[in-house]
């Protein structure tokens, strides 16, 4: 027993510390077998028999939101997205601010080793495919009736940035991603692409 600061992350506390930990880290891990908030280590068993380890993905099997993240229950009144619970129980808290992102696009993947955090704006970069109400089935690229070409956009700090017309859907679907590739810096798919 000394008197220095916790050692667990993202505590600060100090006074009475004992195996590295402040007295309430101490208490959960003696307790509990874990630092975390106590009904946060109960839910675990039941949260890691809903997960289906496959080759690629962990795939979440159980309720899922209308977008298709795993949704899980801590308790009575808690619930927590699935990647992020996983995420919180096996590397740690999520910053302030940041987000998690899919990069192998697979919303109910639990995998820690396929979510990076990121902003808001980087979780964005990193789209798949076009968006629902897109006619030409290519993300940034509309057909411009009064021209006849093909108009290639890309959307970059709340702007449209016009890249081009183009007389072929597959230089518009080029010049796009080019144009996101420049700009952005979390658009996998893009850079595998290119």
């Amino acid at each position: 027993m000394t008197n220095t600061t916790c050692s667990i992350r993202d505590c600060s506390k100090s006074g009475r510390i004992i195996k590295g930990m402040c007295m309430m880290h101490y208490e959960r891990m003696r307790r509990y077998g874990s630092t975390a908030e106590p009904h946060l280590a109960r839910a675990e068993p039941r949260f890691w028999s809903k997960v289906e380890k496959t080759d690629t993905c962990w795939l979440w099997t159980a309720s899922k939101n209308q977008y298709g993240y795993g949704t899980f229950g801590v308790g009575s009144d808690e619930s927590w997205l699935a990647h992020r619970y996983s995420w919180t129980r096996l590397v740690g808290p999520i910053p302030v601010g940041g987000e998690l992102d899919h990069i192998c696009h697979v919303h109910n993947c639990v995998s820690p080793s396929h979510l990076r955090v990121v902003t808001s704006k980087q979780n964005h970069e990193n789209m798949n495919g076009a968006f629902v109400n897109s006619k030409s089935g290519i993300r940034g690229v509309s057909w411009d009736k009064s021209r006849g070409l093909w108009k290639a956009t890309v959307g970059h700090h709340y702007k449209q940035i016009l890249v081009g017309r183009f007389e072929s859907i597959e230089d518009a679907e080029a010049a796009v991603i080019a144009k996101r590739n420049e700009l952005f810096t979390h658009n996998t798919l893009d850079r595998i692409a290119a």
